[in-house]
């Protein structure tokens, strides 16, 4: 799997733009603030649906402009054309070769996306939220049912928590609301259950061979309620059981928006006691993981976007992502590229962008 093309219409600082990419390693480098991160933005949209830098759509539209439009042309066993347009309204529009999707979750068996930014190094120091973000970006990914019901756990539970901050609360209105709740945070639950046993295996491997069998890495699951056969009742019940306290607080105690993603080393706990190498090698790990399983999960490499994030790391570690890399398209935003790693990397071709313009060059250098 690999993008041909990319057409943009009035996205972001792009009036417009085309340009045809290498099927292996594309880099996009220039000064700060030209549109290097614009343009994987651009990229990662047609296979989410949404950007990974904002939730308002009509941010992307250039000044100015109405609406804002992207097209790729990605080969997958043959040639696909994903086209996704926004106006000012906030309204989208998707086709996959050609024909309307009724749904976002459509896109996301045709492109796989990994991005991996500074804000990623981070993943294992930040608030939870930032770990249900990571787990939740690649389960929609590979799958798409998990989207769905993520998205019906998300907007029940919106309204369950405006209702508790309603003056009276009417126990039979919240029992409404419990039962969805409760049915698709099962749902919610069981999935990441599943694939946070995968991804413990996965990046286990991958942590020993990047710290030379040093360290061993344990990746568990925190839920906020337990898997079990009879998640649902056991879900409602909670519900229930906390009801007072939910009412009195104004908020939902329980439930995956409370989850949480555990990370040892040595039997310590590294998201508030590992030391700043632990936590960047245990990111660069969960990161090579995701790869990994999409791999496992579809039988495709994902298209990786490297934005802004080797200048976060050491050489080594530089080396370590790359090599492990073989048969992915790479895209990487840079002001500048190492000599030794363009000794690792092949078939580049190189972009340099300027004033939301892209110009095709011979070298990284700026």
């Amino acid at each position: 799997m690999y993008i041909k093309e990319i057409e943009l219409q009035d996205f972001r600082n792009y009036q417009s733009l085309s340009a045809e990419f290498d099927p292996r390693v594309n880099i996009f480098h220039g000064k700060n603030a030209q549109g290097k991160t614009n343009l994987l933005e651009s990229i990662y949209i047609t296979s989410m649906g949404k950007s990974f830098r904002t939730s308002k759509d009509k941010d992307l539209i250039r000044f100015g402009a109405d609406f804002f439009r992207v097209k790729v042309k990605a080969y997958k066993e043959d040639d696909n054309f994903i086209e996704l347009a926004v106006n000012k309204q906030g309204k989208k529009g998707i086709k996959i070769n050609g024909i309307k999707a009724k749904k976002i979750s459509q896109l996301f068996e045709n492109i796989y996306i990994v991005i991996f930014s500074p804000e990623d190094l981070r993943i294992v120091k930040d608030e939870p939220e930032k770990r249900r973000k990571f787990i939740d970006r690649e389960l929609c990914q590979i799958r798409p049912s998990y989207y769905n019901s993520l998205n019906q756990y998300k907007k029940v539970l919106i309204q369950r928590n405006a209702y508790l901050k309603e003056p009276h609360v009417d126990p039979d209105v919240l029992d409404i609301w419990d039962s969805q709740l409760a049915e698709y945070g099962s749902k919610v639950i069981l999935q990441r259950d599943v694939f946070i046993k995968k991804l413990e295996a996965i990046s286990r491997s991958i942590h020993q061979g990047i710290t030379d069998h040093k360290e061993s890495l344990d990746v568990s699951y925190e839920p906020s309620i337990e898997p079990c056969s009879d998640l649902n009742s056991v879900f409602y019940e909670e519900l229930r059981k906390h009801r007072k306290r939910d009412i009195k607080n104004r908020t939902t105690g329980k439930g995956p928006h409370k989850d949480d993603l555990k990370l040892q080393i040595g039997g310590i706990d590294i998201r508030g006691f590992g030391s700043q190498g632990q936590q960047r090698t245990a990111a660069l790990s969960l990161k090579l993981s995701e790869i990994q399983l999409i791999r496992e999960e579809t039988g495709e490499s994902p298209i990786l976007l490297l934005d802004d994030v080797l200048s976060e790391l050491d050489q080594q570690r530089q080396n370590d992502l790359i090599s492990s890399l073989e048969d992915t398209q790479i895209f990487i935003t840079a002001t500048e590229i190492s000599p030794e790693l363009q000794r690792v990397l092949k078939h580049i071709r190189y972009f340099q962008i300027k004033n939301g313009a892209i110009t095709k060059t011979s070298f990284a250098g700026v």
